[in-house]
């Protein structure tokens, strides 16, 4: 089927053959062949078809254009791109068919919709390049403006950073476009991989497009000779700005930052330790992220998250934080203020990203105005208090608030050209075309009061219909009283119609003032969002600071909820915890106390635990609770122990639970053994590691030897901090050979066949997994329980006498060297 549409259908797919077409015809979009039956089936649609008749039906679906944007949205969340074609023409200028092109694309790292944008969440695109000795990573927001690179010297630290940022799309060069570890991370984070054309990531042309964006703030000093940070900065800006169909216009800044100033969590960790997402569910209720997220602002949410992702190594970075946070604690109707102010900020980072892009709606600006007005508010007592002054920014964009309050309604209606958007009295031309739009009813009534005196008849009328317009109307009884200047317009059985110049006049400013005052408003709005446009560096400044108080003063208010206290963080090796608790575990406890508990770490003389206790007891609670401690104490908030002393961790290292990879073909035991390897290569002597049950899913001795050999190597070469879980006992004998190893255990009590877990850490190993009575806790039924306990009891008899003396591969073996 050839006709002129499907010929300028197939032209417009031809250029974005990866993407579903969205075609505009009237009130639908429309979409045809394979987009129609992959639309049908992502988004619900009944599939039709064109060409009904012929010999090949065409299968078509469609949506309507004003509920567009929630089904691209579903189809973006699928993984699909999504090109939008639009009339850009006149309908009725046009001679035979419409002009359309594709106007912009949508991807899930370039969403621009605020409806169907995560508020409380950033939307990264990243964009990786392989130099000769670094890899370049560039992540961009679009519905922000942040845009930030760094280079690193492997892949696997560009894939760590990949893990921290959690980006939706991605541009790779092509090399790493063929790198099965790249590839696997992105896979393993839900990353969709996006095309773009190899010439992007040149130097020359990276250079050119953020020469274009970002114009003379380019610095480009702080990266290598090779450059491949900015080849990544550029190939996002340039693909950020085919796809969106704008100029990124509110981009204004390259940040390069270094990745040894935060601390490193992969994946493993951050899914382990549940930051943003609980490991069942993958919901945020039950993360620390949810527990630790009452910021009453958008920007504020999605900083918090970024310092969960980028734990300070510097102590006095961090001290700085945490001694905001203690003022706040301390001045209780301060922070009450504070948060009070902050609940009528809006998004003024996204909503300045919009203005900046000429997106903008009368309630964005609406919104951006309230928040300008109440910014001074927030910050006027930060401006004045030691401890917090920093807080305050010297600029609150006084003038573009008093702009906006200058011309903007309060509350503005949703459309831009039905008028209702500015103010009555900054124009004068508006406030006449107002008067007769709004107030026309009133100026015929004077016009008729006048008009019966003048003429001495009472019984005048002036009215209008849409045959006639404007009309006098006078009864035949006082037809000759008429003036000589009115002109008859229409008989009729009882009166007489007139019309007069004067009336006349009235009748066109009446009748077309209400369209000139809707396309003067919408003239005056946007010379007002132009205007504001300018200003949109000025106001990502203000909303820095603005998330900044929202965070630090949230972190305040948790600590004074939870009862949490100030840590001291050091650059030594020092971990010293009183009364430890886990903070989500805690919050989440209703009928119980949590059990608070005492860790001690310290380099060469209590540097690795090993914990044993049976299951259920809380050793994973308790190792969870360590790190995220450490975490928090290194984000500057306070945190949940009686006191705690911190030496910074440069990374996190968490091997806990069991989990399979399916999709790659790895058994719960290689996903163990993969993680424990990526510990093994990775940590240092400044690190905190936590391993729970390595070894378990193989054979008892190939498992007991493999964790005997990793607490070793933790020890005796790497001397990271360590807490080691474990059912094997075997372990607790190097303690004997080990100067740095300490045996811990969790409390258990026993009441003949029943135990009651104590949750408190004592020192010395268990003697026992207790692992029958936890089965029967668990529910096994009573004769496979019984059964258990005939087997368990014959297993003992027939063991080597004093097992683990028997043992002397691990036991009797003196220390080497």
């Amino acid at each position: 089927m050839s006709t002129p549409m499907f010929q300028q259908y197939l032209e417009l797919k031809a250029r974005h053959p990866d993407a579903i077409l969205f075609f505009r015809m009237g009130d639908f979009y429309e979409m045809f062949w394979d987009d129609a039956e992959v639309a049908s089936q992502e988004l619900d649609l009944t599939l039709t078809a064109r060409n009904k008749q012929g010999d090949v039906p065409i299968p078509m679906a469609g949506v309507p254009h004003h509920a567009a944007a929630s089904y691209v949205q579903r189809l973006v969340d699928a993984g699909y791109r999504v090109a939008i074609a639009e009339q850009v023409e006149d309908a009725s200028k046009a001679k035979g068919l419409v002009a359309r092109d594709i106007v912009r694309i949508v991807t899930p790292g370039v969403v621009l919709d605020p409806t169907t944008l995560e508020a409380r969440q950033p939307n990264w695109l990243v964009a990786l390049s392989q130099g000769e000795h670094a890899v370049g990573v560039s992540f961009l927001d679009v519905s922000t403006g942040a845009l930030r690179a760094t280079e690193v010297p492997s892949v696997a630290s560009a894939v760590a950073e990949v893990h921290r940022f959690e980006p939706r799309e991605a541009l790779l060069c092509p090399v790493l476009g063929e790198n099965a570890e790249v590839l696997e991370a992105l896979r393993r984070n839900r990353t969709v991989v996006s095309p773009l054309r190899a010439e992007a990531f040149t130097l020359d042309n990276a250079t050119a497009s953020l020469q274009t964006t970002l114009g003379s703030s380019l610095d480009l000093s702080g990266l290598s000779a090779g450059k491949p940070g900015a080849r990544a900065a550029g190939a996002a800006v340039t693909y950020g700005r085919e796809t969106s169909g704008m100029s990124l216009s509110n981009v204004h800044r390259l940040v390069l930052y270094a990745v040894d100033g935060h601390m490193v969590l992969d994946d493993a960790t951050r899914r382990n330790l549940e930051l943003t997402k609980t490991i069942m569910g993958g919901k945020r209720k039950g993360s620390l992220l949810g527990l630790l997220d009452k910021t009453a602002t958008a920007m504020g949410s999605r900083l918090l998250r970024e310092w969960i992702a980028a734990p300070l190594l510097d102590p006095a970075a961090i001290g700085a934080r945490a001694s905001a946070v203690e003022v706040l604690v301390d001045m209780p109707d301060l922070r009450d203020d504070l948060r009070a102010a902050l609940r009528d900020v809006s998004d003024i980072e996204r909503c300045g990203a919009r203005v900046a892009q000429g997106t903008a709606h009368a309630r964005d600006l609406a919104g951006l105005a309230r928040s300008l007005a109440a910014a001074p508010a927030v910050f006027a007592q930060l401006a004045t208090t030691p401890g917090l002054a920093h807080l305050a920014p010297s600029d609150v964009c006084a003038d573009v608030s008093a702009d906006l309050a200058h011309w903007l309604v309060e509350d503005p209606p949703p459309s831009l050209t039905e008028g209702g958007l500015i103010r009555q009295g900054p124009n004068e031309e508006l406030n006449e075309l107002m008067e007769l739009s709004v107030d026309g009813v009133e100026l015929i009534r004077k016009l008729e009061d006048r008009e019966r005196e003048e003429s001495g008849i009472t019984s005048l009328k002036v009215r209008s219909n849409k045959v006639f317009g404007f009309y006098i109307e006078i009864t035949r009884a006082n037809l000759h009283r008429a003036p000589e200047h009115y002109i008859r317009k229409q008989t009729l059985t009882n009166a007489e119609r007139f019309i007069t110049p004067e009336l006349k006049e009235l009748e066109e400013k009446v009748h077309g003032a209400d369209e000139r005052r809707k396309q003067l408003e919408y003239e005056l709005f946007v010379a007002l969002r132009d205007r504001v446009a300018a200003h949109s560096e000025r106001l990502a400044v203000l909303a820095r600071h603005l998330a900044a108080a929202d965070v630090l003063s949230n972190l305040a208010a948790q600590a004074v909820r939870w009862r949490w206290e100030r840590p001291v963080v050091t650059r030594d090796g020092d971990l010293e915890i009183r009364g430890g608790r886990h903070p989500v575990v805690e919050s989440l406890l209703t009928e119980e106390r949590f059990v608070p508990n005492d860790v001690e770490l310290a380099p060469n003389t209590r540097s690795l635990i090993v914990l044993t206790g049976p299951n259920m007891s809380g050793k994973s609670t308790i190792m969870r609770q360590v790190a995220l401690i450490v975490l928090m104490a290194q984000i500057g908030s306070f945190v949940p122990a009686d006191s705690a002393r911190i030496g910074v961790a440069d990374r996190i290292f968490t091997r806990v639970g069991a989990a399979d990879d399916l999709a790659s073909g790895r058994s719960t035991f290689m996903v163990e053994m993969s993680e424990t390897a990526t510990i093994l290569e990775h940590a240092t002597e400044r690190s905190l590691v936590l391993l729970d049950e390595i070894g378990r899913g193989t054979s008892t001795y190939d498992g007991l030897s493999i964790a005997w050999a990793v607490a070793e190597d933790l020890h005796d070469r790497i001397r990271a901090r360590t807490l080691f879980a474990t059912h094997y006992h075997e372990l607790c004998d190097l303690e004997e050979s080990r100067e740095g190893v300490v045996n811990q255990s969790v409390a258990v009590s026993e009441w003949g066949e029943q135990i009651v877990f104590l949750r408190r850490l004592k020192e010395g190993g268990a003697s026992r997994s207790y692992g029958i009575q936890c089965a029967r806790l668990a529910g096994l039924p009573k004769p496979v329980i019984e059964r258990a306990r005939t087997l368990l009891t014959r297993f003992e008899k027939h063991a080597p006498r004093n097992d683990r003396q028997q043992l002397s591969l691990f036991g009797g073996l003196p220390k080497e060297g």
